[in-house]
C-alpha cells in the first residue's frame, strides 16, 4: 500500500505516528509545508519539516510537540547578551545544530529536497519526507496595527503576537510562482490514498495545495482528511483565527467544505460533530464520526485505521 500525506506541523507528526503504526507494511510519502520557514539568527529554519523528522524519529520533546527533547538554551542565550537574535522564537542548542547543517547545504548550492533526504539519514522517520517545493515559501500575514496596515511573517504572528491581531489576510508568498520538489507530484499519482492529516487547512495544507500542480494531482486521487476541529474549537493552536481571515466558521463541516468535494472523498469527524454526516453542504462527501482525539498512540493508530478504512470503501 502507498499512502502520501499533506502535513504540517505537531498535528500531523502525532497523527503519522499513529499511520505508521496503523499500516506497518505500507510505503509512505509525507509532503510537508514550508510556508512556515524563516530564516533566524542567519540559519534557515524548517519547523513543520522538522516536528515531522523530530517526531517520527524519537528525538521530539514531548511536552511541547515540538523542538527537541532534553534542550538547552545557551546559544540564544548568548545571542541576547549580544544584543542578537529573536527572543520571541526559541531555538535550542540541540535544534541549531540542525538549521546550520540545513543552511550551510542550502548555500552550497543542494537544494532543500536533498537537504532533507540527508537531514533524515540520521532521524530514520519511517516514511519518505519531502517538501512541498524547492523554492522558496513563506506565509505572510497582513494585520493592522496603531491605524496602519503591514505585512508580517506568518511566524511573527503565530509566535510573537501568538494570533492576538486580527488576520486581514493570509498568503503564502511565493508558492504561485513555485514548483513541486522532486518527487512530490509522483507521490501523489502512485498513492492509493491521500490523507490530510488534523492539520491547520489554511496554513499547514493550504500552501502545499497553492504550489501549481500539487491540488490537480491531489484531486485526481481518493482523499480523506481528518477534521482538525472538534466541538467547535481547534484541537490544538489557533486555527479559529485562520479561518475567521479566509471567512470559514470554526466547524468541522465549515472545513470539510473549505476543501470541497473536487478534493475530498471522505471525511472524518469527532463525534461531538456528528451531525456534520447529514450536513446538506457535504452531501457530495462521505463523513464518517469516530473518536478524534490523540490521546496516546494506540487511539491515534485507531484514528488512522478508520481514515485508511474509508478510503479504501471509497476507492472500491
Amino acid at each position: 500500500m502507498r499512502i502520501t500525506v499533506l502535513a504540517g506541523g505537531v498535528g500531523a507528526a502525532r497523527f503519522l505516528r499513529g499511520l505508521r503504526a496503523a499500516a506497518r507494511d505500507a510505503e509512505i510519502t509525507v509532503i510537508g509545508n514550508t510556508g512556515d520557514d524563516i530564516t533566524l539568527s542567519g540559519m534557515r529554519v524548517c519547523p513543520d519539516l522538522d516536528t515531522v523528522m523530530y517526531t517520527l524519529g524519537g528525538g521530539v520533546s514531548e511536552e511541547q510537540g515540538w523542538g527537541r527533547a532534553a534542550e538547552s538554551f545557551t546559544v540564544q542565550q548568548e545571542l541576547a547578551a549580544y544584543g542578537a537574535g529573536t527572543d520571541w522564537f526559541a531555538l535550542g542548542d540541540k535544534d541549531f545544530a540542525t538549521h546550520i547543517v540545513r543552511t550551510r547545504m542550502l548555500t552550497a548550492g543542494s537544494p532543500l529536497s536533498a537537504v532533507t533526504e540527508t537531514l533524515c539519514r540520521r532521524w530514520q522517520p519511517g516514511v519518505r519526507l519531502l517538501p512541498m517545493s524547492d523554492d522558496p515559501v513563506e506565509t505572510h500575514v497582513l494585520i493592522e496595527e496603531n491605524g496602519s496596515r503591514r505585512s508580517i511573517h506568518f511566524q511573527e504572528w503565530w509566535v510573537r503576537l501568538h494570533a492576538a491581531v486580527p488576520a486581514l489576510e493570509i498568503t503564502p508568498t511565493g508558492a504561485a510562482a513555485a514548483t513541486p520538489a522532486p518527487g512530490v507530484l509522483d507521490a501523489i499519482s502512485t498513492a492509493d490514498f491521500v490523507l490530510f492529516p488534523p492539520s491547520n487547512p489554511v496554513v499547514s495544507i493550504g500552501p502545499i495545495l497553492a504550489v501549481p500542480g500539487i491540488s490537480e494531482a491531489v484531486r485526481a486521487k481518493t482523499v480523506v482528511g481528518i477534521s482538525p476541529i472538534i466541538g467547535g474549537a481547534p484541537v490544538r493552536g489557533m486555527a479559529d483565527a485562520c479561518l475567521a481571515a479566509i471567512g470559514v466558521q470554526t466547524s468541522a463541516a465549515a472545513v470539510a467544505a473549505h476543501y470541497g468535494s473536487e478534493l475530498l472523498d471522505g471525511w472524518l469527524v469527532d463525534e461531538q460533530d456528528k451531525a456534520a454526516v447529514d450536513d446538506p453542504e457535504l452531501a457530495d462527501i462521505a463523513v464518517r464520526a469516530v473518536p478524534l482525539y490523540m490521546r496516546d498512540l494506540p487511539s491515534t493508530a485507531e484514528i488512522a485505521r478508520a481514515a485508511l478504512d474509508l478510503a479504501a470503501e471509497l476507492r472500491a
